[in-house]
């Protein structure tokens, strides 16, 4: 009997879960004499709103680039003949080239959008006053810098669009007073081969290790991990790129035609202030600047113990005329005269209908702003106070038996997208399957959410 019990702890010694279970520990045991698990990581078990943890579905996107762009390296050649070239290779030739381009295209846009989205949540909850001024800086500059490592993304491609962006680019620093020499012979060297390395090491090194350093600051204790929407922005990414795939451009030669060519949608804004034709040093550092700054002195200037929106008028109609700024000076971005008679007077500007509308949209913002939230406090409704949490029900109107024919359901569906994407993959159909898994992930992410919907409390 003891013969027979000492082999089955041996067997239980050498059997799969024994070994997942030392690994564990051992990796566990390991990690506790470092930093890691100084986070605290929750997992809700229902739904929560995804506002709250908008940074770390950002750093989600920041992970994926990291992985997306590790995998682009391997075929990438940081020089001027080489770069469009190598870069037409992944997309034409590479085994799954075109897929992984479109992931690091479009999660780089994901990543802008959810750290300004992020940005917001945080100001008009007013979370930043909760002893955040450290957190809500460092926020700020690492948002910055995004904008910084998308532009030298996309520029060391080397097409016709790449280079206008690195032509307004250098002529910026040059207006910069006093240092404007230096810093464009810093940045962009003296000439294109000296530009493609410099933005080479600054896109795939200098600037994420600032990144990196701007996380571990930046970074509450207490985190969020919610895998249903990290899989949907995830899947989202995935849709996008197979209803909008990233183009190529045309590759840059000193007889190319660069014609109306507009930026990225993040720097379009910026784009519309140098089309003013104002002195450029003002229009394409000085604005950009203050805007930046105003989001960064917030803390320190609104320091009463109000926290929502509601209670803080002055401060949300000033966010919400930021936003009104962000998308008037967007829309004039895009904005071509194509009925122009030529190139120079197809872009221009004027700056008074420009600022103009500026004035205007500002002034509506805080208008229409205390009106509403006058309103709202003659209705009883203007101070927030905290309530008790309301508890999530289950799902009621389904029963076990229904909820199950849907998750299966769900799940064959699964299969399904699954088969229909690497049979597209294997027809030389890239959008149709990025699509179908995006959408792979998506059904996911919802299939999750029923489940522990269904779930009694």
């Amino acid at each position: 009997m003891e013969t027979q019990t000492i082999q089955a702890e041996k067997k239980e010694k050498i059997g799969i879960g024994y070994l997942i279970k030392k690994l564990y520990h051992y990796i566990v045991d390991g990690l506790d004499r470092t930093g890691i698990l100084s986070y605290k990581f929750t997992v809700p078990k229902r739904f929560v709103s995804p506002l709250p943890f908008l940074g770390f579905l950002t750093f989600i996107c920041f992970l994926i680039l990291g992985i997306s762009g590790a995998l682009l390296l391997f075929f990438y050649t940081p020089t001027l003949s080489g770069a469009w070239t190598s870069v037409a290779l992944i997309n034409n030739t590479i085994p799954f080239g075109i897929i992984i381009r479109n992931i690091h295209y479009h999660a780089s846009n994901a990543m802008i959008f959810l750290a300004l989205a992020h940005l917001y949540y945080n100001y008009f909850s007013g979370r930043f006053k909760i002893r955040n001024e450290i957190i809500w800086v460092t926020g700020v500059i690492f948002g910055t810098i995004t904008v910084l490592e998308a532009f030298t993304g996309y520029d060391i491609i080397v097409n016709t669009r790449a280079v206008l962006a690195v032509s307004i680019g250098v002529s910026l620093n040059y207006s910069a007073p006093m240092i404007g020499t230096q810093l464009v012979h810093t940045i962009f060297g003296r000439g294109f081969p000296d530009f493609i390395l410099r933005f080479y090491a600054l896109h795939i090194f200098i600037l994420p290790i600032l990144m990196v350093v701007l996380c571990l600051i930046h970074f509450p204790k207490y985190l969020t991990f919610d895998l249903p929407f990290v899989s949907a922005v995830s899947g989202a990414i995935l849709v996008v790129g197979g209803m909008y795939p990233v183009s190529l451009g045309i590759q840059y030669t000193p007889q190319a035609n660069v014609g109306y060519t507009l930026p990225e949608w993040y720097l379009t804004s910026l784009y519309a202030f140098l089309r003013t034709f104002m002195p450029k040093f003002v229009a394409g550092i000085l604005l950009p600047t203050l805007f930046i700054l105003m989001f960064m002195v917030i803390p320190f200037v609104d320091t009463n113990k109000k926290y929502s929106w509601k209670d803080r008028p002055f401060f949300t109609a000033l966010g919400i005329a930021s936003i009104g700024q962000i998308l008037i000076t967007t829309y004039w971005g895009f904005f071509i005269n194509e009925t122009a008679p030529t190139p120079t007077q197809a872009l221009f500007i004027d700056p008074v209908q420009l600022f103009g509308a500026m004035i205007l949209v500002a002034i509506l913002c805080f208008v229409g702003t205390y009106i509403y939230l006058r309103r709202l406090v003659a209705q009883g409704g203007g101070i927030a106070r905290r309530g008790k949490k309301v508890a999530q029900q289950p799902i009621t109107f389904l029963t076990t038996k229904w909820i199950t024919v849907i998750l299966v359901a769900m799940i064959i569906f699964q299969v399904y997208l699954n088969f229909i994407g690497l049979e597209a993959y294997f027809h030389s159909f890239p959008n149709l399957t990025m699509f179908d898994l995006g959408c792979v992930f998506l059904l996911f992410a919802a299939m999750v959410h029923i489940y522990r919907y269904s779930k009694p409390l």
